[in-house]
Formats: structure tokens, C-alpha cells, sequence
């Protein structure tokens, strides 16, 4: 287990990449803050404490893989690989600038990046690929795949998850960012997707459900996922959208508004603590 210092750098080093999130979307003007912010803790901790990469070899072939299934969020990516070394922070705020390197979703231009992505539903399934490839060549790395809760309303991400479980993709986690919302309002009422963990287990994964913002809990539940044999699992994430700045907690409209001049004057003060 992580000790309380480390976790404490951790945390701070989680809410350094939110206020990088909500620098980048001011400066953009557009962008999607509220999946972004709810996801920094789970990211931070995987980059920081979990995973095995190497930000001056992107391509190292035994690295670890991450695949950020819901693009639209890449802002806490880029902040995460900006904060790792892949590139430098200054490149935030060129986010999605005519022929920058940080586009509004992720593509191979950016540093760190594997495939590209956006179109939901199908991340699962390019990191079952990425999984398969790794015990067809007999590598010992793991792939990370990041999944939003409307995003799972869609056919192939449950394709996806039966083919994983035929094939004992054990090298395989799936983190769910449950913060219960989408575009279009409460996950709940556009379609519901509970009894979630039921599902899941019936597909033959193993679950663990955890609090998306506790960093030990966090670290607990992805180390607990590298001693599980035979089966992928998958971390059910319970989180806040818009996690850190109170007017954009659990508000549906900031899904995919980016914070006004105003607006970003006060989240930065919030997540500064001033």
C-alpha cells in the first residue's frame, strides 16, 4: 500500500492536473471539463504510481497501454502526459488549435497516445486488441482502458466484453468513470444501465466498485486487479462530474461547455484553495 505522504502527493498532483484541465478549456474555448475533471484522480494514480511507461520512449514495446475510450475527455489525458514529461505543459494551451498537436480528441500525433479516439463504443474493444496482442507475443504488459457510463449504453463495448472473458484477457482492466451523467442528462434517465456489477459479473469479469476520488482506494483497486487470473476486470468508479469545482458539479451543461472568463477566475481560485 501506498503510505500517507505518497498519497498526499498524489492527491496533489490530481488536483495540478485539474487546474491544467481548466486552463486548457478556457484558453480553447470549448471542450468537455465535466468527465475531464471526474477522471484526473484515476489517471494520476495510474501514471504516477501504476502503470510502466516511459515518457522518452513512447514506444517502448513492454510499456503499459492506455486507451481513453471516451475522447471527448482528453483534456485530463493531456494534462496527465504534459505532467509526465511526453511533452511540454506550455502545449496545453494550444488545445484544439488549427494544426496544433493537441486536437479535441486524441490522435497519434500527441506523444503517448496509441490510437486514436472518439467515436464511443469502441474503446473497449481496440484495447481487447492491444490485450490479445500482448499474449500472442508473450508480453507481460497491461492495458488500461478508460470508459464513460453512457458510453456503455452502446452494443460493441459489451461485444467487447464478452470476447475478453472468452479469451481470459487477465492482462486487461477497464476503469468506469461513473459520474451519472452524459450529454443528454442523468445516465439513469436516458437509459439505464443498473444493475451494473451484475452485468458485468454475468459477462465473466471480475468487479471492483470504489470511490473514484479516494486516491488509496484507487491504488488498492488497481493493484488488486493485476493479481486476478483468467478474467479481465473492471474498476465501476463512482465519481462527481466536474469533480473540484463546485457550480460544475453534478451540472449537466458543462458535459461539454468550456468555463467563461468569469467562471474560470473562480474555478481556478477553488481548486488553488485561495
Amino acid at each position: 500500500m501506498l503510505d500517507n505522504k505518497k498519497i498526499a502527493e498524489l492527491e496533489e498532483k490530481a488536483q495540478e492536473i485539474r487546474i491544467m484541465i481548466i486552463k486548457m478549456l478556457a484558453r480553447a474555448g470549448s471542450g468537455h471539463p465535466g468527465g475531464s475533471l471526474s477522471s484526473a484522480d484515476f489517471l494520476t494514480c495510474l501514471y504516477f504510481s501504476v502503470m510502466r511507461h516511459n515518457p522518452r520512449d513512447p514506444d517502448w514495446p513492454d510499456r503499459d497501454r492506455f486507451h481513453l475510450s471516451k475522447g471527448h475527455c482528453c483534456p485530463v489525458l493531456y494534462s496527465v502526459l504534459a505532467e509526465a514529461g511526453y511533452f511540454p505543459k506550455s502545449e496545453l494551451l494550444n488545445l484544439r488549435k488549427f494544426g496544433a498537436m493537441l486536437q479535441g480528441h486524441p490522435d497519434r500525433h500527441t506523444p503517448g497516445v496509441d490510437v486514436c479516439s472518439g467515436s464511443l463504443g469502441q474503446g473497449l474493444s481496440v484495447a481487447l486488441g492491444m490485450s490479445l496482442a500482448a499474449k500472442i507475443d508473450k508480453k507481460d504488459y497491461r492495458v488500461y482502458c478508460l470508459m464513460g457510463d453512457g458510453e456503455i449504453q452502446e452494443g460493441n463495448i459489451w461485444e467487447a466484453a464478452m470476447a475478453a472473458a472468452h479469451y481470459k484477457c487477465d492482462n486487461l482492466c477497464a476503469i468506469l468513470d461513473y459520474n451519472g451523467f452524459q450529454i443528454d442528462g442523468r445516465v439513469a434517465d436516458v437509459m439505464a444501465i443498473e444493475p451494473l456489477a451484475d452485468k458485468w459479473r454475468a459477462f465473466g469479469w471480475y468487479v471492483i466498485e470504489l470511490d473514484g476520488h479516494n486516491m488509496a482506494a484507487i491504488y488498492k483497486a488497481l493493484n488488486t486487479a493485476k493479481k486476478i487470473k483468467e478474467k479481465p476486470t473492471i474498476l465501476i468508479a463512482k465519481t462527481i462530474k466536474g469533480k473540484g469545482v463546485s457550480f460544475m458539479e453534478n451540472v449537466v451543461d458543462f458535459h461539454g461547455r468550456a468555463p467563461s472568463e468569469d467562471e474560470t477566475k473562480l474555478a481556478l481560485k477553488e481548486l488553488k484553495g485561495e
